[in-house]
């Protein structure tokens, strides 16, 4: 059986810039799996190749082992949500999925089990211009899910979702991978990700940084060391100079791998750096995300 989905040496041009370089993963049935970039790595080129909505300008982006545009009732096979749902402020949650349920020729009972699926039922009648960005969301969920899809394709699905829509919306994608469903999802929430995801796919600038199991990446890359200090700048350069990987946090804080606290201290005292704090730390997602994507870019 092949894989639910396959980027293959998957490049794509446009005019002089390229999006995406050489990029090639798989994403095995039955599996969450994170796929993570800083803005602009590539992420939301690579997802609409992956959906025939962007042409490759070289490689194969394959779902079920064929291209997308070459399914039969794809609606029944993928569903995707790229963005909050493109509606008509006029037209209620529920006429909107009834529209798209013609045209995916699905049964319009779906309609009202989705609304429940995603706990809409009690807004369905309203109409969709006074939703909430969280509210859209939710119904551009519903849409994905009328087909009842082996596959779930989606772009930053959290955003607009309180608290609790976060964790319901997890909770979710935990139940449908479950079932021997999958799920592929473009995230800047890692925290959130690092809760969800069976397995992540890493990259940045176009080209892959890591492909693994979650669990297995975190444990490869741990033993960390926070360290916090007066001249930053200087500490990192030192650091630097002794083989030692950092990398500055958004707190002003240094990530520290590959040496221990006592050699941190060291380097530290013999670059005439004080330091304020040094605390060793296991390794969370986050840690290991902008390390790999620090490395790529250097």
């Amino acid at each position: 059986m092949p894989p639910a989905v396959s980027a293959v040496e998957l490049t794509k041009h446009f005019g002089d810039v390229t999006a995406v370089i050489d990029l090639s993963f798989d994403v095995e049935a039955g599996s969450v799996t994170g796929f993570l970039g800083p803005n602009g790595a590539g992420k939301t080129t690579t997802l609409r190749m992956l959906l025939g909505l962007a042409e490759p300008t070289h490689g194969r982006a394959l779902v079920f082992g064929g291209r997308f545009v070459e399914l039969d009732r794809p609606a029944t096979r993928v569903g995707a949500v790229l963005e909050a749902a493109d509606l008509h402020p006029g037209r209620t949650g529920r006429d909107h999925l009834r529209v798209l349920a013609r045209a995916a020729r699905v049964s319009p009972s779906r309609v009202e089990e989705v609304l429940a699926l995603v706990e809409l039922g009690d807004a369905a009648g309203r109409r969709a211009g006074g939703y909430s960005l969280g509210m859209r969301q939710r119904l551009a969920l519903a849409a994905a899910l009328l087909g009842d899809p082996e596959l779930l394709i989606l772009d930053e699905p959290a955003n607009g979702l309180d608290p609790e829509g976060v964790r319901w919306l997890r909770d979710f994608l935990r139940a449908f991978a479950a079932e021997g469903r999958t799920v592929l999802v473009s995230s800047h929430h890692l925290a959130e990700v690092a809760q969800t995801v069976d397995h992540v796919v890493i990259i940045n600038h176009g080209r892959l940084v890591a492909e693994s199991p979650l669990s297995e990446l975190t444990t490869r890359l741990a033993g960390a060391v926070r360290v916090e200090a007066k001249r930053l700048d200087a500490l990192e350069l030192a650091l630097r100079d002794a083989g030692v990987a950092a990398t500055e946090r958004d707190d002003g804080s240094l990530l520290v791998r590959g040496a221990s606290a006592d050699r941190i201290g060291q380097i530290a005292q013999a670059a005439e750096v004080p330091l304020r704090r040094l605390v060793s730390e296991s390794s969370s997602l986050e840690d290991v995300f902008l390390e790999l994507t620090a490395r790529s870019s250097s």
